[in-house]
């Protein structure tokens, strides 16, 4: 049941509506230093922002020199503090080892009603009283350690020194929790190569007195060879890479105590998975995943989901924090294709007996309601569209506010709901995509939003909204950086999947000056692989720069998010299960047939480019459908999946030894004779994520063909090229288009 508090629901019109952006005919022309992230002028021509937190309930704007309390109801501002009385309570009180602070960007308000305030200086965290005029505490540093999470309750610090993991207490005590720490036993990091959600090593209880973390033995999976080629003599500096098929990592999850000094682990299990597999023997029966750590609120239990290898049974258990003992196992999802946990258990912070937790189990990513007295799960929510986030909770109102997809496919909103009935209310005005941030109470919600023809927009409002009538207090609104330039036409629209059935978004990106009665060279912008897509409701449909740049230049850009992208519900995620590519590649022609039925695109001249999974889409339309794409470019491109990793190769693919079918259909290896077009493959050259052997195996086979790729490496870059490099790289794609497909 949806109960709506908005102001209307014509959010995005009619999708396939086409808008031009104020264009001029004499207006200024962007270069690459303008739309590259890593262009020089780039900051300046994306939409201006505002920055804030919240002090208890009261909202606080963030600056350089000063932070400002807004009134929500007018939106006037009052100076709360600046760095001037920051900085001049950090001198009064004697402290020679406490440097000064230069921006107010990173404050935060712990208390509510107090005038307490901690601030960053680059090397410390320092709490202080404004209104008192004291300096309460300042963070100790390990010498030669770097940070790995500070905790607000207990102020201690988790630090990584010389690959050993240490808690620095508030007093500054420093205590080291392991003795074996190497570039093979990693302590306090992320594992798994960053999947199920993990983008972290450490977990404070919440009052801070308990530290889990994980300790990571790769000492078993391979080295790939990659060269420091800035040393004198080129050095080996090997990654530990472990490859769909092969060794794995075993993980355990530690938890220290700092008042007992001691530490324990969890007696999880070591070995699940120990069927034999085909000419490697025994598969890895240790790579147990072990992800989404998270905390009971007394701080005596930790939970977690545990996945098996085949990552097709994944269980949710709970330990004793003191003792490491498995306790209970509260859930288990089993699938036929794989079951993928993104997110950690939530307790309900006014009943400590039950937690939500995220699920697809019954086709789209849901909350769950767990109750630990009695061992139930109640759906919470359900419907045809996916929760994307679970922003938080309004106590007082028994409620759990969310953002989801429920309005359109494409667009992120904020609704709140109601624990007891399920009952959604819509936080936002229904249009474009919104980003929630709720105060400490969850009372209030700042939102900052974005609509196809709106830049940004900031605002403030109660979490308790009336049916019918949304009143939110307008903070600001940026203006279009672009209103001085000739800029593109951009739209959206939808086409059906190979299926036949299924509603795929597409963008459109038409030329400056568009004429109808014209054939343009086409360029068709591809990513295709899971968690991520291109086409969303934000400013100009969530067009990139380099597309308006290249519009600019008199091409136009096609984009189509196929099925196996993200948000669009568990079997559209997953119809590309054990055959990467091969749906993707049967939609993204569904859109070759669409833009072949516009009388304006010139057929003779089509081309794509993508990067990562892009660039393997991109490979395998030149190779699958020669005669189709004059032109491609394909950045950091996976050429065969037994190259890349266990974790995400395994969960799409099954191991090489259990799809050697599937494999051997999706390798680009033998494709390499089918080659026709001019196609450009650049890489970086130390990249750890589609190491280069990829890319270089291909341009062999092309070798053996008589098939001729160009290629391009960036020496000491990784997966992406960072900085103004990424200036370099995208000139470089807009010239091959240039010299091979717009003549």
């Amino acid at each position: 049941m949806v109960l709506v508090a908005m102001l209307s629901t014509s959010s995005l019109g009619v999708f396939n509506q086409q808008f031009s952006m104020e264009a001029m005919a004499q207006g200024k022309q962007f270069s690459l230093e303008d739309l590259n992230f890593g262009g020089h002028n780039y900051r300046n021509m994306v939409p201006q922002t505002k920055y804030h937190t919240w002090w208890g309930s009261q909202l606080v704007r963030l600056d350089v020199e000063e932070c400002y309390l807004v009134d929500k109801k007018t939106g006037r501002e009052s100076v709360l503090l600046d760095t001037a009385q920051v900085n001049s309570i950090i001198r009064q009180s004697g402290r020679d080892d406490v440097s000064v602070v230069r921006h107010m960007y990173s404050v935060e308000f712990p208390e509510a009603g107090k005038t307490v305030v901690m601030v960053s200086n680059g090397r410390q965290n320092v709490l202080l009283d404004w209104k008192k005029q004291q300096l309460l505490w300042a963070g100790k540093t390990l010498e030669g350690g770097s940070s790995l999470g500070f905790c607000k309750a207990s102020k201690a610090d988790a630090v990584l020194k010389d690959n050993n993991l240490y808690v620095v207490d508030a007093q500054g005590t420093a205590r080291q929790l392991s003795t074996d720490g190497s570039r093979e036993i990693v302590y306090g990091q992320s594992v798994h190569r960053n999947e199920f959600g993990i983008d972290g090593g450490i977990f404070w209880s919440p009052d801070g007195q308990r530290l889990a973390f994980y300790r990571m033995d790769q000492s078993e999976v391979g080295d790939y060879p990659q060269v420091n080629i800035e040393a004198r003599e080129a050095a080996y500096e090997p990654d530990k890479y472990p490859m769909a098929g092969e060794r794995s990592h075993d993980v355990t999850v530690g938890v220290y105590d700092l008042q007992s000094g001691k530490t324990i682990y969890l007696q999880t299990p070591q070995s699940r998975d120990t069927q034999k597999l085909p000419e490697s023997g025994e598969m890895d029966g240790k790579a147990v995943y072990f992800t989404n750590v998270a905390w009971a609120p007394d701080g005596k239990t930790v939970y977690m989901f545990e996945l098996n290898r085949d990552q097709n049974d994944c269980r949710l258990v709970s330990y004793d924090a003191l003792t490491g003992e498995r306790l209970k196992e509260l859930d288990r999802e089993t699938s036929t294709k794989y079951v993928e946990p993104q997110h950690p258990v939530t307790f309900l912070p006014w009943d400590a007996q039950q937690f939500l937790f995220q699920s697809q189990r019954d086709g789209y990513n849901h909350l769950y309601l767990f109750n630990l007295k009695t061992g139930k799960i109640r759906q919470l929510t359900s419907g045809q569209w996916v929760v994307l986030d679970l922003v938080g909770f309004n106590e007082k109102a028994r409620s759990v506010v969310i953002a989801s997809n429920e309005c359109n496919p494409i667009q992120r909103n904020t609704f709140a709901v109601d624990v007891k009935t399920g009952r959604r209310t819509l936080l936002d005005n229904g249009e474009g995509y919104h980003s929630a941030e709720l105060s400490a109470d969850g009372q209030w919600l700042r939102d900052s939003w974005s609509a196809p023809q709106v830049p940004r927009v900031i605002s403030v409002q109660s979490t308790v909204q009336k049916p019918g009538r949304l009143t939110a207090k307008t903070l600001f609104t940026a203006e279009n950086p672009w209103k001085d330039y000739n800029v593109p036409e951009y739209s959206c629209g939808t086409l059906k999947a190979a299926d036949g059935q299924t509603d795929l978004y597409y963008r459109m990106v038409k030329p400056v000056g568009f004429d109808p009665a014209k054939k343009y060279p086409t360029i068709i912008y591809v990513y295709g692989g899971p968690h991520a897509h291109n086409v969303d409701a934000r400013w100009n449909y969530c067009s990139r720069g380099w597309e308006t740049y290249m519009a600019q230049k008199g091409y136009l850009l096609f984009i189509l998010d196929n099925r196996g992208s993200e948000n669009r519900g568990r079997d559209f995620e997953q119809a590309t299960f054990r055959q990467l590519g091969q749906v993707e590649m049967q939609d993204q022609m569904q859109g070759v047939s669409f833009l072949k039925s516009l009388p304006y695109v010139d057929q003779d001249r089509i081309g794509v480019h993508g990067w990562s999974y892009g660039g393997y889409m991109t490979i395998s339309l030149m190779t699958n459908y020669p005669d189709v794409f004059k032109v491609g470019v394909a950045g950091g491109p996976v050429i065969d999946w037994k190259w890349y990793e266990v974790m995400y190769g395994e969960r799409y693919m099954d191991s090489p030894q259990q799809n050697p079918e599937g494999y051997a259909k999706c390798s680009l290896l033998s494709k390499a004779k089918n080659l026709k077009g001019k196609l450009q493959i650049i890489t970086g050259y130390n990249d750890n994520t589609v190491v280069p052997q990829h890319c270089l195996s291909f341009i062999y086979q092309c070798n053996l063909a008589g098939t001729q790729p160009d290629f391009y490496a960036y020496p000491g870059e990784g997966h992406n090229m960072m900085g103004h490099q990424s200036t370099h790289l995208h000139e470089r794609i807009s010239q091959y288009f240039d010299d091979y497909l717009i003549k």
